[in-house]
């Protein structure tokens, strides 16, 4: 018991260690990246989002059917990436109705899957 105590404190300091960095780390980005930019491997992101979001679910699926309690790991990892996919398809869509097909999207399926995960 004592070693999952001291293992449960460490990723406790590690958690926070990140997240007190990654705060003022959004605030530089915020200010210093360009608001576009040319992305030479932009179909292979997608792609391999969208890959990782299916390989997500598919595991799920195969841990539920042996009943492993170990399915709300990568159901877990699938919403978030599900969450990640919804939020850049708003960012980066165009306004007009690719603007309007991510928000329909995000709407009907992203958030709603992510949730049931």
């Amino acid at each position: 018991m004592q070693t999952w105590t001291a293992h449960h404190r460490l990723g406790r300091l590690v958690a926070l260690a990140v997240g007190a960095f990654l705060v003022p780390w959004c605030a530089v980005l915020g200010a210093t990246l360009p608001a576009s930019a040319h992305v030479p491997n932009w179909s292979l992101a997608w792609v391999g989002l969208d890959l990782a979001e299916a390989v997500a679910a598919l595991l799920t699926a195969t841990l539920l059917t042996r009943g492993s309690p170990r399915a709300a790991i990568p159901a877990a990892a699938g919403a978030a990436l599900l969450l990640a996919d919804a939020w850049f398809d708003l960012c980066t869509s165009p306004p007009g109705l690719d603007r309007l097909l991510a928000v329909g999207e995000a709407v009907l399926v992203e958030l709603p899957l992510a949730a049931a995960a």
